[in-house]
């Protein structure tokens, strides 16, 4: 084996081992961007539902019965 080739197959499993790297750090910072986008989304929809259920609350039947008992409570 001649000692430029030697060199080239150095420097050739070098850079495939900073490729290498690179691509591990690339493909963490996806992967924490990922889960990060998730967090956020399953936060709000949460956020959605606390705001639905309150709504469904002020508009169910029972609650308006009793919020026009108490209104012509206060009238009278």
């Amino acid at each position: 084996m001649s000692r430029s080739r030697l060199v080239f197959i150095i420097f050739y499993m070098t850079a495939i081992l900073i490729a290498t790297v690179h691509l591990r750090t690339v493909s963490s910072r996806v992967f924490y961007r990922f889960r990060t986008a998730v967090v956020a989304r399953d936060r709000i929809k949460q956020q959605l539902w606390q705001k639905q259920i309150q709504l469904e609350s002020l508009i169910n039947p029972s609650a308006i019965s009793e919020y026009l008992e108490q209104d012509q409570d206060h009238e009278q």
